[in-house]
Parts: structure tokens; sequence; C-alpha cells
């Protein structure tokens, strides 16, 4: 063989190259296969450049400058068939991708998954070892840029095949891959010098360097399994894979030719198992090419497809196909079984499942596809077919998983002029094509006045100013009213087979966008119903995408909340929590996450949910310094959950100022706290107008009667068109307790005392004598029945004397200090009323005729209803057009954290209910 002739001088790298054999092992007898490079003849180089097998050479185009194929670089040998290809269920094909192959201990795990395979026959295609593709496309970047590294990044190839063969293999093994290694190796540093001197590679140049590092691992691996004692071969689908180009960067097989050569190949070498080359291949005229994006996982269904295989596996590092991309939803779930058709609906739409041109080969023999994990072989996968696992009728299990497509814009074409005209969304989409953007997706009014479409962000450029030349003139005369760009679009795809046939899918999906706050732009869904695609803000994308995940693959109803403050009423309402979750979710489909609580010092927070068996642990362990500006962010920036509710148990006005910022964001606000309720009336007004106008829910039953339905009877009353004339009550149940047991046998500051010691009163009692707290209860309940009313209109009476008041009494201990000394004018209190057959009770009033409230002492009659309270009960009388004549009562605990936490856990329920959950 004729080596390199040089007749001008080189560059260094190219200098160095030399003539190098390049064999070809099958597993068979090594049949050595030449290139030789012709440069004497070339007139610019010193004669033409010519790289050939046999008659093959490579001609220089003066003109481009750019090398091409001129005859075979592939020899297929014309063997007579002896032995014919036995197909069908007897084969399994199974596929190892570059991460699978990227170590020598991963190969030996390939091997013996492959061996553990009780097929008959095997077919086992791989990729190149992990990141060896790359470093091949680099190769030929530096040679064609006249790179001289070039060189050194092929002794770095070299050198990770040499390691991890012999890591993997020994003795003749190991030599003979050594011996296929360097001669190989030579040969591509020829090739690449030609590369490096012409300045230029074509693709079939680039294909050949490339597909060598699948080469490599096919023996690699065929040795492996060898080394058991297992008959095996291995397959250069160069040989074998016949495809021809059918678009931009794609590829189609030829299925007949194939077939041939395959059978051809099979009668020269029958072993029970093959290992074969992923991703390359070779045209009709014998010339290296390779199968594109996602090759390796085309020519397994290939080749799946020509032996009529029982099944094609996938090996990945994941478990299988997730019902959502589970970087964006942590929740998503792997999926059992995907048809064929929502296999590829999902692919369309981004998700990483398989390229859809793969699931064509195998779909016409109907060969199911299984995904599976080589490092979880106890997962059992997805598996893809014709026709998957029955759901059983199960609403959400039509709907198989979610895909979204980011970076794409919008282009409305509208007009009146659009209407009835033959033609017009050809001409539309003929000058999309002539730009060559890609449409994405397409929505149509039925009235034909407009027509919108997605492309490309990068792409609508240009959509746009072709648009506007093509139909300047319709714009001018208003038969098109505007050619409009939305840019800042993303794509949310529903993806089911079983959605065509299944009613209020739609609805479900529409009513989880609606209450998550998402706004959609356009909607198309075709006839079949695989999917129903909507376009919506790109800022709004990932926050729709678990809003309706969560709707269809968690519970009903999940929602992520947050915690303000873990004390006396947030601590009793994180352990009804934690012993009513599972609950819930097994009886009402109701799934809650605490993903977050703060106190005013330290805070914890989770991402998915917080083990409530230990969160006070949790708490004082691995809290954070609070800071409530950040609890919120965490919250509103959750990529879990959807729906996410902020429930306030503490009284602090400056947590309840934030109330409209939260719900502003999306947040739901549930609270005991009655300072927002109860605060400046425009700042009230300001807060319902926002919560009636917006998706979110503002809920605050226990501000008034802790776990009573108050509000929610008041509303009731309202809302069923009733009038409130009257609302009279004890609504505290500190006070309540403490007048309920002023009953004679001990002195007033006893029964404050023990109210006290008790934990009915705050921690100074003044909280409660002074009639404030009543006073907002009063306000709130005004407010609720149409009185617009401030805080500072209700005249209250207070319990408290002016000399043991804050201002001349300092502390809660000197106040319990000094109260007895007014012991002797409330016995006389308590004697004149019950001598006149009364007692004492303090009381709210809300006058909705006369528009006004107060809080005051008052004597009652011994059998009144407000006489036959016990212990700290509350007791609200509601005086309406319908209860007129006998008020309608409303009695029961009105204190204590377990009823005040359990109030509040009936908001959260009632915000549940709202959002969808059964009632």
């Amino acid at each position: 063989m004729r080596g390199l002739a040089v007749a001008s001088p080189l560059p260094p790298a190219a200098a160095a190259a030399r003539r190098w054999p390049r064999a070809s092992f099958s597993g068979r007898e090594t049949s050595t296969q030449c290139w030789k490079y012709d440069l004497s003849q070339d007139r610019s180089l010193g004669g033409s450049l010519r790289i050939g097998q046999s008659q093959g050479s490579l001609l220089r185009h003066h003109s481009t400058n750019l090398l091409r194929p001129a005859a075979a670089a592939i020899s297929v040998e014309q063997d007579d068939i002896n032995t014919y290809l036995p197909k069908g269920d007897m084969w399994s094909v199974h596929k190892f991708g570059g991460t699978c192959m990227g170590t020598p201990q991963r190969i030996q795990s390939v091997a013996d998954i492959v061996l553990g395979d009780s097929s008959e026959r095997k077919l086992v295609i791989v990729s190149a070892m992990s990141k060896v593709t790359d470093m091949m496309y680099n190769l030929v970047h530096k040679a064609q840029s006249r790179d001289d590294s070039y060189m050194i990044a092929l002794e770095e190839v070299f050198e990770k095949h040499m390691a991890a063969a012999k890591d993997l293999l020994d003795g003749e093994d190991l030599a003979s891959f050594l011996s296929q290694l360097h001669s190989d190796v030579s040969s591509l540093r020829a090739m690449l010098s030609a590369i490096y001197i012409a300045g230029h590679a074509t693709e079939s140049f680039s294909d050949f360097v490339v597909g060598h590092g699948e080469l490599w691992s096919a023996q690699m691996l065929s040795y492996a399994i060898k080394k058991s004692g297992a008959p095996c071969s291995w397959m250069d689908t160069r040989e074998v894979l016949v495809v021809k180009p059918s678009g931009p960067n794609q590829v189609d097989p030829d299925y007949l030719e194939s077939e041939n050569r395959l059978q051809k190949w099979f009668s020269r070498q029958p072993a029970e198992i093959i290992v074969a080359t992923g991703f390359i291949a070779s045209t009709a005229e014998n010339i290296p090419t390779t199968l594109k994006r996602d090759g390796s996982d085309f020519s397994a269904a290939i080749i799946g497809s020509l032996v009529r295989a029982r099944q094609v596996t996938i090996w990945t590092d994941v478990d299988g196909v997730f019902s959502a991309d589970p970087r964006k939803v942590s929740e998503a779930v792997i999926l059992s079984t995907l048809s064929y058709q929502e296999a590829w609906e999902m692919s369309y739409f981004g998700a990483n499942v398989l390229h859809p041109r793969t699931i064509i080969p195998v779909m016409k023999d109907n060969i199911p596809i299984v995904i599976r994990n080589m490092f979880n072989i106890s997962a059992p996968g997805t598996m893809i077919c014709r026709q998957p696992a029955n759901d059983n009728g199960d609403l959400d299990a039509c709907v198989k998983s979610f895909a979204t497509i980011d970076n794409l814009a919008l282009v409305n074409v509208e007009g009146t002029g659009m209407a009835g005209v033959p033609g017009t969304s050809s001409a539309i989409f003929s000058v999309v094509k002539d730009v060559g953007a890609n449409v994405i997706m397409i929505s149509q009014a039925s009235s034909e006045h407009s027509i919108c479409f997605a492309v490309p962000e990068k792409e609508v450029a240009a959509v746009s100013a072709a648009l506007h030349v093509r139909f300047r003139e319709a714009l001018a005369v208003g038969r098109l009213s505007k050619v409009e760009v939305i840019n800042g679009c993303s794509i949310l795809a529903a993806v089911g087979l079983r959605m065509a046939s299944t009613p209020g899918v739609s609805a479900i999906l529409f009513d989880a966008l609606a209450k998550a706050n998402i706004n959609v732009r356009a909607i198309a869904q075709g006839c079949s119903e695989y999917n129903i695609t909507v376009v919506l803000k790109q800022e709004d994308c990932v926050r729709a995408l678990r809003a309706a995940h969560s709707r269809f693959f968690l519970s009903k109803t999940t929602l992520a909340v947050g915690i303000i403050g873990p004390g006396l009423i947030g601590g009793t309402l994180l352990n009804q929590l934690k012993d009513q979750a599972a609950v819930l979710k097994e009886n009402m489909n109701i799934d809650l996450r605490v993903i977050g609580i703060t106190g005013s010092s330290t805070m914890l927070l989770s991402d998915t949910g917080i083990d409530l068996t230990q969160w006070k642990e949790l708490l004082r362990k691995e809290a954070e310094p609070a800071d409530l500006a950040n609890f919120v962010r965490h919250m509103s920036d959750n990529h879990v959950f959807p729906n996410k509710v902020l429930v306030d148990c503490t009284a602090d006005t400056s947590v309840a100022s934030h109330y409209y910022d939260w719900l502003k964001k999306g947040i739901h606000v549930i609270t005991p706290n009655k300072k927002a309720n109860s605060g400046p009336l425009d700042q009230y007004l300001k807060l319902r107008t926002l919560q009636r106008a917006s998706y979110t829910h503002y809920f605050y039953e226990a501000t008034v009667g802790a776990g009573l339905p108050i509000i929610s009877t008041l509303r009731g009353l309202l809302e069923t068109g009733d009038k409130i004339l009257h609302i009279e009550g004890i609504f505290s149940g500190t006070l309540s307790y403490i007048f309920n047991n002023f009953e004679g046998t001990r002195t007033f500051s006893d029964v404050v005392a023990e109210a006290k010691e008790a934990g009915y009163t705050e921690p100074d009692p003044r909280d409660d004598l002074s009639g404030t707290d009543v006073a907002r209860k009063v306000i709130i309940l005004a407010r609720e029945s149409g009185l617009t009313l401030e805080l500072s209109d209700i005249p209250v009476k207070s319990l408290v004397p002016e000399a043991l008041a804050v201002r001349s009494c300092s502390s809660a201990d000197e106040f319990m200090q000094k109260l007895p000394s007014f012991d002797e004018d409330w016995a006389k209190q308590r004697s004149e009323a019950e001598a006149a057959g009364e007692v004492l009770r303090y009381v709210g009033v809300v006058d909705a005729v006369n528009q006004k409230g107060q809080v005051e002492l008052r004597r009652y009659k011994r059998d009144h209803p407000f006489a036959q309270l016990s212990g700290s009960d509350n007791i609200i009388a509601f005086t309406t057009s319908r209860y007129k004549e006998q008020p309608l009562i409303v009695r029961g605990p009105g204190a204590g954290a377990e009823v005040t936490a359990g109030g509040v856990f009936c908001d959260i329920l009632r915000l549940a209910s709202s959002l969808g959950a059964p009632s």
C-alpha cells in the first residue's frame, strides 16, 4: 500500500501522519481493510487528494474546497447465504447508552445483564463510552480548524479506551483489542491529517471519525461477554444498516436492503449473542453515515424490527418514563405503560422519552419498547406498546403525562377579511415555510377571524417580517387588522390516549389552571385527542405544570402549607395535621404538606414536606434564622405544589399587614389573627376586594369564635338573602370563664388568677379584661354584616380599673398583686345582680339597624341563654328578618388551643374543598 506522499511542506501535525492499516474485527478471522491516502497528485498540495478503499477515492473540489467521497467507503461482502436469519420471539434486543458503557465496571455490568437474559438469541446495541462521541466530534472540529492540538486530543481518546480495556480484559482478548485500537487510531491519525490539510471535513468524513466510539465499545463488550464462554460476535452496523436522507439532519432506513444485508451478515456468523454498534450506518453507496440525534435508540428499534424481536429494552440511568419532568415536578411518578402514540406525543413536546422516529420501526411490527434503569435492575421500568394496561376507566389515569416546551413566541394573524377566503391559511404557512421556521402549534377560531401559531422565539422575527411583507397590501386596506407577536410563551401539553373517550378531561385541566391563577393564551386539540395543548406565559409554565400534574397524579387536592407562629395554637394545629393527614389522604384525597414553619427567631423549610412526627426536634436542630420575607419567598417559589396557603397563628399586626401582598402572589391565607379584619377600614376593604377578584382565598373563621361556626353562619344567612338586625354575644372565652365562675364563693381576683393559671387568659390578663379583643370581634362581625365601622367607632367598657391600667401599672405581676384591692367593688356588682335574679356577663353587640356596635358588662336574667353558660363557652345570638321572634343561637367552647386550632384546620379543609376536594 502506498503511504502519504506530500509535495509541499506540511504542518507539524500533518507531517507526523503515516500509513496505517485498519482491521475490521467481527468476531471471526480478521480481514484487513486498508484506507489509502494519496496526496501526490493534488495540484494545490502537490496532487489530487484521494482516500479510498479498493477503487474508492476522495476528490477535492477546488470550487468549494470540500472533500467528498467518490466511491465506496465500506466493504460489504457478497457471500452466498448458507444460514438463514431466524426471526421472531426468540430474539430480545437490548440497547445500552453511553452512561451505561461509561466505565469498565459498567461494561462488565452490561455483560452480566445480557448473560442474565434467558432469551434464546440476543442482539445488543451499544453507544460509545460516555463523552466519547463529543470527544470525536471535537477531534474533527480541531482538525478542520487547523488546531494542532487535535493529535493530543486523539491521544486522550486512545488512552481512555486502552485504560478501559486493560481494566476489563486480559490475555489474548486484551491483545487483540489493543491491536485493533492501535490500528484504528493510526488510521484516524492519517484521516485527521488530511482534514487538517484541507481545512474542512465533509459530513461523511466526520461520520466516519465519530463512529469509531461505537466500534470500540462494541468490541470491548463482545470480548467481556465471550470471557464467560458464551458464543458472541460483534457487528459493525455500517455493513448492515442502510439509510437515506429524508430531511434536515434526518435519515430513513431502507428496510429491504438492510434486511438483505443482515441476512448475509448472519449467514457468516450465526452467533446467539450479537453486539452491534449503535448510531452508525451507511448509505446505499456504502458511505459511512450516522442515524443523527438519538441514533443508538433508533438503531435498536430498526434492528428489533428486522429480526421481529419479542421486545426492545432501552437501558438508561432512570427507572422509566416520568409523568412529568422530575426536575420541575419532584412528585412526578414512573409510568408503568404507555402507548406508542402517547410516547410519540410526549417526545414531540419535549419529554425525555424517545425520539419520535425511534418508535416508528417497532410500531409497525407491534414490538414493545421497555425503558429500564441499568443501575436499579429491580425497577420494572416503563413499557411502550400498542395497547397499554387497562386503567379501569379512571378519569385521572386517562392523562398519562405532561410535557412543556419553552422559549416560544405566539404569532396572531387577525382580520375580518380572512373569513371565508380560501387559501389564507395556506398563504400564511407558506411564508413560515419559506423562512424555515418550525410551527409547533396552530389554533384557529371557527369564525376564521384569526389564526395563531407558536414558533421558536429565535425564529419569530423572521416570521413576523416575512408576514408583514407578504400581507402588506391586506394590512394597508384593512383586510387584515394586525400581525401580532407575543414573546415569552411556553406550551403545556397533556398527553393521553384515552382522553378521546373520557368526558371532562379538559374541564379538569382548565379548572386546575384557573385555580393556580394561570391565564391561557391559546388552546389546541386535535380530534384524536391524544393531547390538549395550551399556550401560556413562560413565567407561569412551571406553576401550570405542577398544578395540572398535581390535579391528575397526586391527591385530588394537594396543599402546601406554611405555618407562621408554632406556639400554642400553631403547635396544636401542627399536631392535628400530623394525626389526620393519612385519614384525609385516604378518605378525601386531600394531601396536606407543611413545607415551612416559622417562629419569631427560627424557621424550618422543606421543598416537599416536613416530617410532622418530629417537627419540634427539626425546628430545634435544623432551623435557620427566621426571616418572614424569605419564608414567603420559599412558599411562592415552591416548584412542587401549585396550591399554597399561609396560616398565620400569631396575633401580630405586622404579620397581618402582609396578607394583601400574599394574596396578590397567589398564596391563600388562613388565620385566627383578628388584626387584619379589625384594622383600618380602607385596608380591610382593599384586602377583601382583592380576594373577591382573584382565585385566592382568605378564610378567618377562628377570628371570632375559635372553632365555632360564627363567620360561616353569618355568611350563610346573608348569602341566602336574610337581613341581619342584631348580633349579641359573649365572644371572649376568657371573660366567659371568669364570669361563669364568679358566683360569690371566690373573689374576683382569685377567679382571674385561676383563669390565668389554667391558660385561659393572655400572659397579661389586662389584654382580655380591657375588652379590646371583644371589640375586634364585634367590628369583624359588623363588617361582615355590611357595616363600615372603624374600631374606634366601638365604645368599649374596660374591666381594668384606671389605677391598674398599663400606664399606671407596668407589669402583669404587679397587676395581679394589686387586683385584690378591687375585689370589694366586684363583689358589690355581683350581689346587686344576684338580688335582682340576674348574672353579670361581658358582651359585644352589633346593632345593624342603627349602624353601630358596643362592648360592655351587662346583666341578664338567670333564665336567659347567656346565663346558662359554663366553662369558657361562647354564645352568639343572631336576630334577623327570618329569626326575629327567636334568635339563631350558636353556642360552644370559644377559647383554648385545641378548639382554635380546630377552627383553623376547618378553614384549611374549606380551602381544599374550594380547590376541588370532595365535600
